[in-house]
């Protein structure tokens, strides 16, 4: 062969093997899938899915799951749809996903197990190697995730609910332990005093519960709430009576409420980026909303552990304050899909640092556009996930000019035969963006 084709084909072997497809392939698929998933196996008879070199991108890209349940709703094996959307439409991130483990087995029961089986995870870089190529719209032929991601050896490791260790500066909440009975939804709120002497600003949140919560949320007040309006400290206030219906006197406080932190994963920790410190005032204590779901014939067991970690105000470069984007006065018509749009701009010149949707069953949809501006039309949050939708940081954060903001975009699929509305049960609905912002 003439010199200058072998170095062509050289050239040409060594761009293939640089490619990100490529390095999934021989780093992760082959190494630590395809001694199961490889022709004549029994898992790959039943799985359909050939993860052996030359084989697997077919198998994978495009392709419709074998596993009914996933494939029911609306997954491939990988997405190439790029972005949230496409990761969160990948069968094969769920899967792999371990970080999101809790929801998998709690939520995706017909799922099967998680791959690799047992607790070989996949190490963290070899996670985000995955993640960045199927966000990048699973190409074939490109580079499009740097390969120094799998430097990152360290692997999730499983653990069951532990009590939280107090902050060395800050505080500690907790609330529970408590009992939700069989069949009901419980959600109570305990209004607790901080016994803050001044305003005091927050650098990190830990939040830890026991398995069955829906959600976690500590609120503040709005700054115009009297002490006349506020509940009494320690009180557990439930938002339903046992035989369902709503506790009004509950419901009146919930009109002052202010959030401040939540999850709807087991656990959290969140720590603002350097310099920025969430303001929290003493004016008020904190209101512990928890609600838990129990779909058993027994008694469920519910607690949380929150950590408040502070910072001195002399290390803060941004103040951050809360906001919460809510559409309420909606109906969802019976057998049919709907798709609700609100849109909500800034007053002012604002930096978004965080996101995070809240919606419940319903909800097949939850996108974030850009509204105004060069970025219009942008898709900055995407989630199909009702029960534990994402937490987006942004750094740098989203700078939105007086008149930009987002465009809420969500769509519900009620199947039932009444028409459901804003509501706090989970069979009823919510549209909700929470998320930080400095100015």
């Amino acid at each position: 062969m003439p010199l200058f084709f072998l170095l062509v084909s050289c050239a040409e072997k060594e761009r293939i093997d640089s490619t990100t497809w490529h390095v999934v392939q021989n780093k992760i698929l082959t190494p630590q899938c395809a001694n199961c998933h490889i022709e004549g196996t029994a898992i790959t008879r039943q799985s359909g899915l050939d993860l052996s070199a030359g084989k697997a991108y077919a198998a994978l890209v495009g392709v419709a799951p074998k596993n009914i349940a996933a494939k029911n709703n609306g997954l491939v094996l990988v997405s190439n749809e790029g972005g949230l959307k496409g990761l969160g439409n990948s069968f094969l991130w769920e899967k792999i996903n371990t970080h999101n483990r809790d929801h998998f087995l709690s939520d995706h029961t017909k799922y099967g197990q998680m791959m690799p089986p047992g607790e070989n995870f996949l190490t963290n870089g070899q996670l985000q190697f995955v993640r960045a190529w199927i966000e990048a719209g699973a190409p074939e032929d490109a580079i499009v995730a740097e390969k120094k991601l799998l430097e990152d050896s360290t692997r999730y490791k499983p653990r069951a609910f532990q009590p939280l260790e107090p902050p060395d500066i800050g505080f500690q909440l907790h609330l529970g332990p408590f009992n939700v009975q069989p069949n009901f939804e419980r959600e109570f709120f305990n209004y607790t005093d901080t016994k803050l002497t001044g305003d005091v600003y927050v650098k990190r949140i830990q939040i830890e519960m026991r398995p069955g919560s829906h959600h976690f949320i500590l609120h503040s007040f709005d700054d115009d709430t009297k002490q006349s309006e506020l509940p009494a400290f320690g009180v557990d206030r439930e938002l339903r009576d046992p035989d369902g219906a709503i506790h009004t006197p509950t419901l009146f406080t919930m009109a002052k409420h202010q959030f401040f932190a939540g999850t709807q994963w087991p656990r959290l920790d969140y720590k603002m980026p350097p310099g920025i410190g969430l303001r929290l005032p003493s004016k008020f204590g904190l209101d512990q909303n928890t609600h838990y779901v129990n779909r058993t014939d027994s008694i469920m067991v519910g607690e949380v552990f929150s950590n408040i970690h502070t910072i001195e105000k002399s290390e803060i470069l941004h103040v951050a304050e809360l906001f919460t984007m809510s559409h309420m006065s909606f109906n969802l018509p019976p057998k049919k899909v709907t798709t609700l749009e609100r849109t909500f701009n800034a007053s002012k010149q604002i930096y978004v640092g965080q996101l995070f949707s809240h919606a419940h069953e319903k909800m097949t949809e939850f996108v974030v556009k850009m509204s105004g501006g060069s970025r219009d039309g942008e898709v900055v949050y995407w989630t199909n996930d009702w029960s534990h939708p994402p937490i987006l940081y942004f750094d740098p954060p989203i700078k939105l000019n007086a008149g930009e903001g987002f465009k809420l975009i969500a769509t519900y699929d009620n199947p039932t035969d009444q028409t459901v509305r804003f509501g706090f049960l989970s069979t009823d609905e919510m549209m909700i963006l929470f998320g930080w912002f400095y100015e």
